[in-house]
């Protein structure tokens, strides 16, 4: 028995470890293999190479967001964080196991969601933003990068902090099939609201009405005019609109907006890929004045004091099953970039991962 674990201990002493880096900026456009790359290291796991406070970690699932993109454009415009380095690995929401400590907080084998994941196979990475998952929750560990994740923490600051609509509000979610729009349309219905959705496919609209309780959803590649589409499926005005899309979107709901309305600004995926320059403009920000709306951008780093009241609720809301996630699952580190790119496109539903292990 010693021999083999010295055995074991000795072959993983180095590993090699693929990982993916931003070679260069991609100041417009979807990035490519132009600018992400994968690459192959070696990793020392050695006790003497990993310094206190510190784990090995082995991945075993990578969320993969939209705001990375905000990282990615080489300009610092006020979105989000700070640039990615180049040539050093980017991180993300992950989920992994600890193959060896460096923290007594920590043992080996336990299971690990880091903020701020190498998007590595294998890496060494501070314990101070480490959380474990607690195998007695009976939560699936992709719903910690889901609905206990991001998307449904972002979602729920949305709702819950920023808009508190009221039962019987009229609730307007674009992007809704996304990992975000997912959840904010469940918590809205949660509160006695009447949900309608935007999204781009017409099996995403089938999808929020029947499997996430939507009352209503468009597809917007099929409205030439989203003002009309806006005057048919609010005849009665909109009391909260929770911002993905931005541009005409963003334009059309405010012509829309009853008095006192209130505009979560989560982001806004339609203008990522461009420069400031070419991004849709807002004519009509006027009509804020005479309905007294409230615009507010919000980042979920600001609210990290209400993690737990959002923990508390939303596992109550899984456990009940009034809370369900739909995830488009990629299986690999390679499958990165493509993960990635399909972000900015129609063709996946529900919040985007990659499972490695």
């Amino acid at each position: 028995m010693g021999g083999d674990g010295g055995g074991a201990k000795e072959e993983l002493a180095v590993v090699e470890s693929r990982e993916w880096y931003l070679s260069a900026y991609a100041p417009d456009g979807v990035p490519t293999s132009d600018h992400l790359k994968l690459r192959k290291v070696r990793l020392s796991l050695d006790a003497d190479s990993i310094p206190d406070g510190h784990v090995a970690v082995q991945l075993l699932w990578i969320s993969v967001d939209p705001y990375l993109r905000s990282r990615m454009t080489g300009r610092d415009d006020g979105l989000y964080f700070s640039q990615f380095p180049l040539n050093q690995v980017i991180t993300e929401f992950g989920i992994g196991r600890v193959i060896r400590s460096k923290d007594t907080e920590f043992t080996e084998g336990e299971i690990i969601i880091n903020p701020f994941s190498p998007v590595a196979e294998f890496s060494v990475t501070p314990t101070a933003f480490l959380k474990k998952a607690d195998p007695a929750a009976g939560i699936a560990l992709p719903d910690y990068l889901a609905s206990l994740g991001v998307p449904g923490f972002t979602a729920w600051v949305g709702i819950e902090v920023l808009g508190n609509p009221k039962p019987g509000s009229n609730v307007f979610v674009s992007a809704a099939a996304g990992g975000v729009g997912i959840f904010a349309g469940q918590l809205a219905k949660l509160k006695g609201c009447r949900v309608v959705g935007s999204t781009g496919s017409n099996e995403k609209v089938k999808l929020l009405k029947e499997e996430f309780g939507y009352d209503d959803a468009f597809n917007y590649h099929e409205e030439t005019d989203f003002d009309a589409a806006l005057s048919r499926y609010f005849p009665n005005g909109i009391d909260l609109y929770f911002e993905n899309v931005g541009g005409k979107m963003l334009e059309a709901v405010l012509n829309h907006v009853n008095q006192g309305a209130r505009i979560p600004l989560c982001g806004m995926i339609s203008e990522y890929n461009k420069v400031w320059e070419e991004r849709d403009g807002v004519k009509n920000l006027l009509n804020m004045v005479g309905k007294e709306v409230k615009m507010e951008g919000f980042l979920i780093g600001s609210y990290l004091d209400r993690f737990g009241d959002f923990v508390k609720e939303m596992e109550g809301y899984l456990k009940e099953g009034k809370i369900r996630s739909k995830l488009q699952v990629f299986r690999g580190i390679d499958t990165f970039l493509e993960s990635f790119a399909s972000i900015f496109t129609s063709s996946n539903a529900g919040k985007v991962v990659i499972q490695l292990n």
